[in-house]
């Protein structure tokens, strides 16, 4: 018990950080101790060949991997990878996969993955997005009572949201319950984290939806259509090029979910009325 303990303590120490800040209020100024989120860099390698660097928060490393490699489409199911080697002191991962799956740098274009939001990929600008992202026909039904208990338990569980505020969370749910949470400082890190873990348990996606603490990028509306998840529900608002996308993959788009209200963009037959 003592070890679980110190490897808990451990691994909380390596997700946040104390700082002292001076803050100021109402015309006074006082010294603080406030919890700041850490970035962790991942250098991806696949058959030994460099594909990106991942700026992500340091847990859940081996789903983020997974699920990562399945979205670009370097994967195509969970039996073609071999390996997945994590070292936290050199920041790497190394990936060996089946001699079937054929990794194309001009195909993937390798290049820096940040964690925010000024340089993101967008709708099928790549290759692979064109490639892997998929129409979903999934009958999933939701009624507006399980949507605001989806998004209310997914902010309790936001546990690092609420110490930092510097995430994002996404939450794997079922009409009844949130199933899988992750957070990440990278939105789509936090889906690929989701969709790594599901892949390597060989979970169906049939009857599942995601709750996602941000707003609905057009990259969240692609994740999801990779994943397979046929409704998205956002605490903020959508953009016009995740509609676009949400409207041609058959995406339910559900934004502004807070305070007893919310907006249904696309696909509204899933959302019970």
């Amino acid at each position: 018990m003592a070890q679980a303990t110190s490897q808990s303590a451990e691994s909380d120490h390596r997700l946040k950080s104390e700082r002292r800040v001076i803050h100021y209020e109402k015309g006074a100024f006082e010294t603080r101790t406030d919890v700041v989120v850490s970035e962790y860099a991942l250098t991806v390698f696949v058959n030994g060949q460099e594909m990106a660097t991942v700026v992500c928060t340091p847990e859940y490393m081996e789903d983020l991997v997974v699920g990562f490699l399945a979205s670009e489409g370097v994967i195509r199911s969970i039996d073609q990878l071999v390996d997945v080697q994590i070292s936290d002191f050199r920041g790497t991962a190394r990936v060996q996969t089946t001699s079937g799956v054929n990794f194309n740098q001009a195909f993937y274009n390798k290049r820096y993955i940040a964690s925010c939001c000024g340089k993101g990929r967008q709708s099928f600008y790549f290759y692979n997005d064109a490639h892997t992202a998929k129409q979903v026909d999934d009958p999933v039904k939701i009624s507006p009572k399980q949507i605001f208990e989806l998004m209310d338990a997914m902010q309790t569980d936001a546990t690092l949201w609420h110490e930092t505020g510097g995430v994002h969370m996404a939450s794997l749910c079922t009409p009844e319950k949130v199933v899988l949470s992750r957070t990440d400082i990278g939105r789509h890190n936090a889906l690929d984290k989701l969709y790594g873990h599901t892949l390597m348990q060989r979970e169906s996606m049939t009857g599942k939806l995601i709750a996602f603490s941000g707003r609905l990028s057009s990259e969240v509306v692609l994740k999801c259509a990779k994943i397979g998840i046929g409704v998205v529900l956002a605490k903020s608002a959508p953009t016009a090029l995740a509609l676009e996308i949400a409207d041609e993959l058959g995406i339910t788009a559900v934004g502004f979910v807070r305070e007893g209200s919310f907006q249904v963009y696309s696909h509204p037959w899933r959302v019970l009325q």
